[in-house]
């Protein structure tokens, strides 16, 4: 019986789990399975599964589609390991991963456990920014993951892994379809399991390829923000106001600039902070620009998302998926 059931749902992308899996075959400490979650994909991925089907202890599975957190939770009921780790299909894992996971576990006994996403030096310049902006402290808090953070840390989906008794214990995912990973990192700390960040357990996290798709997805978990809201309130903590703060901040600087160009000068202040960062971090000036364009993107998709959920959860009192039926389920 192997230690670790790595747990990975796929939808419409065999080329990203090429990688996954290609990275796997590398691991330094090969006692792990990986079971493939095919969440009703109309571009299947049973070709590329089959491609690795010798180098590694790999079974797959296709569903209805039913989301993310789901095709988690049917993953982990077709397990035998005895601690879960749940990947993304988008991410690469450096070969000493399941070695540092082992080595954490063995260190801190945690029940469940999570590691932060960095990009590769191969990853485009677009990837590389958007990594940025999810990641930073000037934009997100370094709630993320990072060791600099302003907040209590939630595992991700991302990254995250689960000891099995947690799981039966506490059912998995629930049916939300953005923001599953936080509510089951909320309820993991209300039943009072242990938590730990393990700082060197982490993944290349390759995220969206361009800025559309990124500000879709970032808009979905600031609504997602306001659900968790709605479940637990004590969760909404001061950093998740930020992104709605600079969205509004921007607008009225926008709309009084003529008069008053103070507010739309210290918005450029801003984003020259993170340019210079960025630019320092990732040694590129062209990827520090994009990481301007990034954050921007990120702090006005998350602010919209944000106050779309105030509107209908708070103020019209509409139910979660009757509120969001169109980026719930398409």
């Amino acid at each position: 019986m192997p230690t670790f059931s790595v747990i990975i749902p796929v939808f419409n992308r065999p080329e990203e789990i090429d990688e996954l899996l290609e990275s796997l075959t590398k691991q330094i400490d090969q006692d792990f399975e990986v079971i493939v979650v095919e969440d009703g994909s109309e571009i299947k991925c049973e070709s590329i599964i089959e491609k690795y089907s010798q180098q590694l202890a790999l079974s797959y599975h296709y569903i209805k589609n039913s989301g993310p957190g789901q095709a988690r939770n049917y993953g982990m009921r077709k397990s035998s390991g005895n601690f879960f780790i749940i990947l993304d299909s988008d991410c690469v894992i450096p070969p000493q991963y399941i070695s540092e996971v082992k080595k954490e576990i063995e260190t801190t006994h945690a029940d469940v456990f999570g590691g932060p996403d960095r990009a590769l030096d191969s990853f485009s310049a677009i990837q590389k920014a958007i990594n940025y902006s999810m990641t930073s402290f000037f934009t997100t808090g370094g709630i993320r993951g990072g060791k600099r953070k302003i907040d209590k840390f939630y595992p991700r989906s991302f990254n995250m892994g689960i000891k099995k008794t947690v799981f039966e214990s506490l059912g998995g995912f629930s049916l939300m379809r953005f923001g599953e990973d936080i509510d089951f990192s909320i309820r993991i700390y209300q039943a009072g399991y242990k938590v730990q960040l393990f700082p060197e357990a982490f993944v290349y996290h390759k995220r969206r390829t361009d800025f559309k798709k990124f500000f879709k997805q970032i808009y979905n978990s600031g609504i997602a923000r306001i659900n968790l809201y709605k479940k637990y309130p004590d969760s909404l903590k001061a950093v998740h106001f930020f992104p709605t703060l600079f969205t509004l901040f921007f607008i009225f600087s926008l709309l009084i600039s003529y008069y008053f160009p103070y507010g739309i000068i210290l918005i450029l202040c801003y984003l020259a902070i993170i340019f210079i960062d960025a630019s320092i971090k990732n040694k590129s000036l062209r990827t520090g620009s994009l990481s301007v364009i990034a954050s921007f993107v990120q702090l006005t998709g998350y602010g919209c998302g944000f106050l779309s959920g105030v509107w209908n959860r708070i103020i019209l009192r509409k139910e979660e998926f009757s509120a969001f039926k169109t980026n719930f389920y398409k």
